[in-house]
């Protein structure tokens, strides 16, 4: 039986700009089983942020075969990778992309009022998560109380609220100094430790150490793909 949850067959994406062409990935063909600690790496305009937007089902390949947990979303209408979106990937993002006006309590809740579950069990679910990232003393304030490091372990307790297949992390410590990136990728080390499947988009080697596995891409194609025998564990 496939553990896989990603796999990827001939990926192809192209932008068109008028009647001209540009390729930006190349036929990338990709496996990624799960509670794998994947990092993608590669140079501005590699294709890694193109890849990152196909693997998160927040944009389709031009052709190609893309599987998630089973499920072929590489054709999918719009509706139906919204849905594949909230119950598979959980997302971190460098700039957190909180809710100003709510308090971290109701930002990692949030996910779960689309799943249409009570206010009650919503809150008990969303500070199970908070302390999970050490932050359940911090609840009731909200983003512009926190520092960033805290913003960004909002952002991780909210992308673990759904219980994901996933979680897909773009440069999630790239406003961070770093102190608060290596607490931060302890956490995702945790994450992965607990079962959950990480893929880490980042341009920095620092960070990629982290990750078991490093993807890197050149000019939409992959260059190298080498695992690691052992972690990288921070002094």
């Amino acid at each position: 039986m496939s553990t896989s949850i990603i796999h990827l067959e001939d990926i192809q994406k192209s932008y068109f700009m008028g009647k001209q062409e540009l390729k930006v990935l190349k036929g990338v063909s990709l496996g990624i089983e799960q509670n794998e600690y994947v990092a993608l790496m590669g140079p501005s305009g590699s294709g890694k942020s193109t890849l990152m937007n196909i693997l998160g089902c927040l944009d389709s390949p031009t052709s190609g075969t893309y599987i998630l947990n089973g499920q072929d979303v590489s054709k999918m209408p719009d509706n139906d990778l919204a849905d594949v979106r909230n119950q598979e990937i959980g997302f971190v993002f460098q700039q957190f992309n909180l809710m100003p006006r709510l308090t971290a309590l109701e930002n990692v809740a949030l996910p779960l009022v689309y799943a249409g579950i009570s206010r009650r069990q919503r809150n008990e679910i969303a500070m199970s998560m908070l302390e999970k990232v050490s932050l359940h003393d911090r609840s009731h304030h909200k983003p512009n109380e926190l520092s960033g490091g805290q913003c960004q372990r909002v952002a991780i307790a909210r992308a673990l609220v759904n219980n994901p297949s996933l979680i897909l992390a773009d440069e999630p410590t790239g406003n961070l100094d770093t102190k608060t990136s290596i607490e931060i990728m302890d956490i995702f080390g945790a994450i992965q430790a607990a079962g959950n499947t990480v893929v880490l988009v980042t341009h920095e080697e620092d960070i990629s150490k982290y990750a078991h596995r490093v993807v890197r891409l050149r000019d939409g194609v992959i260059e190298s793909d080498k695992r690691k025998v052992q972690a990288y564990q921070p002094a």
